[in-house]
């Protein structure tokens, strides 16, 4: 592969928090054919310069090199893979992964497959269509070492293997084993591992020397894990650490973050984009979910992918050194916060979450909180069924431990609002799906436990008080749409209180298409 190359801007993921069906799908899932025509699609059609392609906890067509260039020709003829435009395997943690174990093997086992395809379709081997993989729940710079030493020793080494007498290698049976190396973009989702991200980065640089290294940051999980608040700070303390790490060590780092639409998983949407690209700034690629690539028209989210691939990364990222115990202590007040009210609303919430249509086939996920997280002795959801049901009742969880907000000092006050500096815009934008109607209706309910009535609710109400009191916000919807959407929501509670499953899915479902995402 050449020296240089593009360090693409969008990155389309599979992500499930579409609410909408794309009309190229005649399935309330997509799968199989349908995900390798949506890499085309996203390549072709929105103009993502690279696409995630996820064999972590899901079935995937092992073959996708080869169906996108001969079922596309043209579009690959003049938009190389692997030097235009670019597809990035999201892999299974081996060291977490238990089940998923030889399913990491078998995608790395895969990489040289795809290599002779697309030496093969463009009659030359400069380039490997596939040469990344990302690496979920880093937790250290071991971790990626063992993956790029899988890959040589496992993958590129067993062509030396002798398997005939005297001499005969593997190679003269399967052939050269290309590419010779691979790049792993460690994902780090972790709290530890986002305030000590200039050390474990440092470590791996020490112990890989590459030519240039790419980090993804998740924004999503670490609001489910922590709240709002402190998923946001971690991430910009994260990217202040990473651009002192690229001054001090003078190595390109490119960092990617992973957001959805809604506000509590990173707000990248088509009214929010010039907040969003102020807010992270110093981030080299971000990720377009389904809710952005199917519930917006298809002009808008490519008007958000061109607005990406032309601004970014928007300068470098703020460096927040001298307050960084400061934005910690405040992320600790408000991620306690957080905590106390799941403790009172798990089971309401993992309940609804039944109901929120999957939009992906996946298998069982075992991954930092087993991807369905124990608190007490419930289960909490992933991120989107989360998010979907908090807002399907109309209590949407950007508001969740923000009480904490009016017992700061000011000199706290003052740290988070220079940290997150599109708060009060991303409350505003949640407040319009806040109901308060659907306070009593919840209250009147024999469907909702004691606990999340006498408990949940009303730290909830406390926490909305403070972003009517001290943020100014008006709470609750003011457009047609919000008006509409609170109709459905308050519909929603009704039917999943009379036990009316289907009908309760369907007003969940309606309400999520006027907001334009699942969760």
């Amino acid at each position: 592969m050449s020296e240089q190359r593009l360090i693409p801007k969008t990155m389309s993921t599979q992500h499930p928090d579409n609410a909408s069906i794309p009309l190229w799908c005649d399935s309330d899932v997509i799968e199989g054919e349908k995900e390798v025509y949506e890499a085309y699609y996203a390549y072709s059609n929105l103009g993502c310069q690279e696409v995630m392609w996820d064999s972590e906890g899901k079935d995937i067509d092992p073959h996708v090199v080869r169906k996108l260039l001969t079922s596309y020709p043209d579009f690959f003829k003049e938009k190389i893979l692997g030097r235009d435009v670019f597809l990035t395997y999201r892999i299974p943690n081996p060291m977490l992964e238990k089940v998923e174990k030889k399913v990491f093997l078998e995608t790395l086992q895969a990489i040289p497959k795809h290599f002779d395809v697309a030496k093969q379709f463009y009659g030359n081997g400069e380039y490997a269509p596939v040469f990344e993989v990302i690496l979920p729940f880093t937790s250290s710079h071991r971790d990626v070492v063992k993956v790029l030493r899988t890959y040589s020793e496992a993958v590129v080494n067993i062509e030396k293997v002798k398997i005939d007498f005297p001499d005969v290698t593997l190679q003269e049976l399967v052939g050269e084993i290309q590419p010779k190396s691979i790049n792993v973009i460690p994902l780090f989702e972790e709290w530890t591992c986002l305030v000590s991200l200039d050390s474990l980065l440092f470590k791996l640089l020490e112990a890989t020397s590459p030519k240039y290294l790419r980090v993804f940051l998740a924004r999503s999980d670490p609001a489910l894990h922590y709240g709002l608040v402190p998923s946001v700070i971690l991430v910009k303390i994260a990217l202040s650490k990473i651009w002192a790490l690229v001054k001090k060590e003078g190595v390109n780092i490119y960092p990617i973050i992973g957001v959805g639409s809604l506000p509590f998983r990173g707000h990248l949407s088509p009214n929010n984009l010039t907040n969003f690209v102020r807010e992270y700034k110093g981030v080299s690629t971000v990720t377009v979910q389904c809710g952005l690539k199917y519930d917006y028209p298809e002009s808008d989210a490519k008007a958000v992918v061109e607005y990406l691939n032309r601004n970014l990364p928007k300068g470098e990222a703020e460096d927040f050194s001298q307050i960084e115990q400061t934005l910690l202590s405040v992320a600790s007040k408000f991620k306690d916060a957080y905590y106390e009210f799941l403790l009172h609303a798990a089971k309401v919430i993992e309940s609804i979450s039944r109901l929120v249509p999957a939009r992906r086939a996946r298998r069982l996920h075992i991954g930092l909180f087993g991807y369905n997280r124990m608190i007490g002795d419930v289960i909490l959801p992933r991120a989107i069924p989360f998010t979907a049901s908090l807002y399907s009742l109309g209590l949407p969880p950007e508001f969740i431990g923000l009480r904490v907000f009016r017992t700061l000092k000011e000199e706290e006050q003052c740290a988070l609002l220079d940290a997150y500096k599109n708060i009060k815009e991303d409350l505003r934008t949640a407040a319009e799906f806040f109901s308060w109607r659907n306070l009593e209706a919840i209250r009147e309910s024999e469907a909702f436990d004691k606990e999340f009535v006498e408990f949940a609710l009303p730290l909830l109400i406390e926490d909305v008080k403070v972003a009517e009191e001290n943020m100014g916000l008006k709470i609750g919807p003011s457009s047609s749409v919000t008006k509409r959407h609170e109709n459905y929501t308050n519909d929603f509670i009704i039917l999943f209180s009379e036990g009316k499953t289907d009908e309760a899915k369907q007003a969940l479902v309606t309400a999520a298409k006027l907001r334009r995402s699942l969760g």
